[in-house]
């Protein structure tokens, strides 16, 4: 179980961290949080959560008016232009261990998240005081990035701070200039069939992921405008049907074209003698002992 609100802020407290408390009803986005506490001073901060390929998680926070183009980050993590995608929302209780809005770098106290990667906006050293959900976003607290340093450094975090606008050229000579910030764990989400016989198992007391993967992207940040309306196929890959559907037909196209090309081989003269007979034997067994390999390389790949 996750740190609660309560456990944050006490811990803020051991810290002898100063920060402002603002309770306010729930808000999904930056401009919703803004009617409550925009008009008190200091820099809003909104939140990407973001998987890459390999399954390895990143928390992007930034000024509300920062543009983060996730092409250009990714590129600059060394993960190509489309190695960066939202990440589904069943990791958020899994991961995070926050509910969907919530997301921010106080998520990293949860142990389930000590693999999360951090990158966080040099301009929050701009700001006197910056917001921030604690855990919940039924209310905002304010501390300045000093604090914010010193809350991450009692978890064991090195703050990271990078211009998040900035593109630099990346290529032969220009090596990737956030490569060092990329994680080196990855996380797989159990299967949403595992955990529903889990819950059940337990009393119902565990989380059951949704058998549709969203897309996570906290505080409705608006990435660059080609990158509006990407979809995490690998996460529904891992946790959708439909996927594995499409998967299995790929399998069996491939397998029928190459027990096809076994039967043809052994129809000609070079194999005169129970040549078919033994061909169809091969498909057979072929497609027997292939199969679930080749089904799970198309997942992995789709």
């Amino acid at each position: 179980m996750g740190y609660s609100k309560e456990q944050l802020l006490a811990r803020l407290q051991d810290l002898q961290i100063e920060f402002s408390k603002h309770e306010h009803p729930v808000v999904m986005t930056v401009e919703a949080q803004a009617k409550y506490v925009g008009s008190m001073g200091g820099g809003l901060s909104k939140n990407l959560f973001l998987k890459d390929k390999k399954y390895r998680y990143y928390i992007v926070s930034a000024l509300a008016d920062t543009k983060v183009d996730m092409k250009v980050l990714s590129q600059r993590l060394g993960l190509g232009k489309g190695g960066l995608r939202m990440a589904p929302e069943e990791a958020l209780p899994e991961i995070l261990q926050v509910p969907l809005g919530s997301v921010t770098p106080f998520a990293l106290v949860n142990e389930s998240a000590r693999d999360v990667g951090l990158l966080l906006d040099k301009g929050f050293k701009t700001q006197e005081r910056c917001f921030f959900h604690p855990l919940s976003n039924d209310m905002s607290i304010s501390l300045n990035a000093n604090d914010l340093d010193k809350f991450l450094k009692s978890i064991g975090r090195d703050p990271a701070y990078v211009d998040l606008e900035a593109n630099p050229t990346v290529g032969k000579d220009q090596p990737p200039d956030l490569a060092a910030f990329v994680p080196s764990s990855s996380l797989v989400l159990p299967d949403p069939a595992e955990k529903t016989a889990s819950s059940h198992n337990t009393g119902g007391n565990n989380v059951t992921a949704s058998s549709n993967s969203k897309p996570v992207a906290e505080k409705a940040v608006k990435p660059a405008k080609n990158v509006h309306n990407i979809k995490d196929k690998s996460a529904n890959a891992v946790n959708t049907s439909s996927s594995f559907t499409d998967a299995e037909k790929f399998v069996e196209e491939i397998l029928d074209k190459i027990s096809a090309q076994i039967l043809s081989e052994t129809k000609d003269g070079s194999i005169q003698e129970h040549g078919e007979e033994l061909g169809t034997e091969i498909a057979n067994r072929l497609k027997k002992c292939c199969c679930s390999e080749f089904k799970n390389l198309a997942v992995s790949i789709s």
